[in-house]
């Protein structure tokens, strides 16, 4: 705890930035769905014929993953986009739904009689729903809006993969880097911001209406503390379910092509060994991935010779590929781990800018977008910006002043989002599939800053030695998949949307 709270000393203007935006995301949010949602209860309770499909239509919202709903929303016009704004249409589409049920429930709660006694008093419809119905069903909307606001708290933590800012920032940023101190910086905060408005609703709840007791503590604990619970199990489930008996337990970081080379090692193990395969895919980042290798959660997964250098292993960087691969192998095999030959292809960061903007500009370099940075918007993934071979280093490289600080968000949303125009510069990969599906062009490189990324299986030295034909079919890889291979299989997955077991099935009946 010592280290989370010297960790908010240290980054407290940062902390205090992004506890606001946290803060005005579920404020907002709240304040709009009640506006939505009251009303549409008052009517759904009047009308019970059109309440069944109201409901209907608001819980089919209420199952849609946060993160999907984001996604679906980027490209979308005026409601959807970068940033702030396409979060707080997903949380006021998330809040709607509790207010509109409390607010049925609460009026019709209300006695009968007590309807009556205000229209025998001559009160028109209008006057009974504003003096008499909506206050006495206020502590039951109150308690909508307490739910309402708690998940939209827990909710506004994964609008940091769009760039909303937000806690998330922290809870994002420490999972790519498997930092539990930045994890628990960003959790906690979210938690106890969800404590709080829960606290003072139901606060404000009891006083309304001293017979109406609270309902279930339990549940709405959970609630709150649902963001630090999401954090710890996503850092566990790369450590999860250790094999059993004879299995070879391949692993993936979270992105298309690293599923379909995870994929790839399963199949070729399966078919060419005879070994099972328990796939652990979409894990998520480097560091992940390469914990779980090292603990031997995961028996191989593929790794990019330039990301160990200096991700993983803290390395200077170079630009000659052999003593990178030669750096990266010998590191690998102090920790009892082996770096197969290369599979053929080097992945290296590619700059992307928008194919109309590369020809009406005539950009060609990284050099060339230089004069365009200071009123352009950069977008960069979260392990992109805080790690060495990254946006700082590139920045200081090429000279790139951008006029705000580039927005972090989830890598393959960040293809649509330069597509869509809410950013204008990416950091992509350069075998992605979207770059020809969304028509982006990439710049080079021309001051060589990138290391080279050799794509390479790297296994756990004791698995192999155990199973020397899964060795043998794992080499059978090595150089036969070309940069083009690997683009064409990206883009059938991301584009084309065809399953991927079938498209490295037809691209493994190819090799032989």
């Amino acid at each position: 705890m010592s280290a989370v709270i010297t960790f908010w000393i240290a980054h407290r203007t940062e902390l205090a930035a992004l506890l606001g935006q946290h803060v005005i995301l579920v404020v907002a949010s709240t304040v709009v769905a009640t506006a939505i949602g009251v009303p549409l209860g008052v009517f759904a309770s009047r009308r019970p014929r059109l309440a069944a499909p109201l409901m209907a239509a608001a819980s089919i919202v209420q199952t849609v993953p946060s993160l999907a709903m984001f996604g679906f929303l980027l490209p979308v016009p005026l409601v959807g986009g970068v940033g702030a704004r396409a979060a707080l249409v997903v949380l006021i589409l998330y809040g709607v739904l509790p207010i509109v049920r409390t607010t049925i429930a609460g009026l019709r709660a209300i006695e009968p009689s007590i309807r009556e006694a205000g229209m025998a008093m001559g009160m028109t419809p209008r006057e009974l729903l504003r003096q008499v119905e909506l206050p006495l069903a206020l502590p039951s909307i109150i308690a909508g809006v307490r739910v309402a606001a708690v998940v939209g708290v827990g909710s506004a933590t994964i609008a940091a993969a769009i760039g909303a800012g937000g806690l998330g920032e922290y809870i994002y940023r420490g999972l790519s880097m498997v930092d539990t101190t930045v994890i628990l910086a960003g959790a906690i905060p979210a938690a106890a911001l969800a404590l709080l408005v829960d606290a003072s609703l139901l606060w404000l709840e009891r006083q309304l209406s001293a017979r109406r007791r609270w309902r279930s503590r339990r549940s709405t604990v959970a609630a709150a503390v649902a963001v630090l619970v999401a954090a710890i199990v996503l850092l566990s489930s790369a450590a999860a379910a250790r094999r059993t008996g004879d299995t070879i337990v391949v692993g993936s970081k979270n992105f298309t092509e690293q599923i379909v080379l995870g994929e790839l090692l399963s199949q070729i193990i399966e078919r060419d060994a005879g070994v099972p395969v328990d796939r652990r895919l979409n894990l998520g980042g480097t560091i992940i991935c390469d914990r779980a290798l090292l603990t031997g959660d995961i028996d191989v997964y593929v790794e990019y010779t330039g990301t160990a250098l200096a991700a993983v292993f803290h390395q200077p960087i170079s630009n000659d590929s052999s003593a990178v691969f030669s750096t990266v192998r010998e590191h690998y095999a102090r920790t009892g781990r082996t770096l197969l030959p290369p599979l053929g292809f080097n992945n290296t960061f590619a700059i992307l800018v928008r194919g109309n903007d590369a020809r009406s500009l005539g950009l060609k370099t990284i050099d060339d977008a230089r004069k365009e940075a200071p009123h352009w918007r950069a977008g960069f993934g979260y392990e992109f910006v805080g790690r060495p071979d990254g946006y700082a280093g590139l920045a200081q490289t090429y000279g790139l002043r951008f006029p705000a600080p580039p927005r972090a968000m989830d890598l393959t949303l960040s293809y649509r989002a330069l597509a869509s125009g809410q950013v204008d510069l990416i950091a992509g990969d350069a075998t992605a599939g979207l770059i020809k599906g969304l028509d982006l062009f990439q710049l080079e490189d021309n001051r060589n800053y990138f290391p080279p990324y050799d794509a390479a299986a790297v296994a756990r030295a004791e698995t192999l030695l155990r199973y020397p034909r899964v060795r043998a079919a794992l080499e059978r890889l090595s150089g036969r998949i070309s940069a083009a291979d690997m683009r064409a299989m990206n883009y059938a997955a991301d584009v084309e949307h065809r399953d991927i077991p079938a498209i490295v099935g037809e691209f493994l009946a190819r090799l032989h």
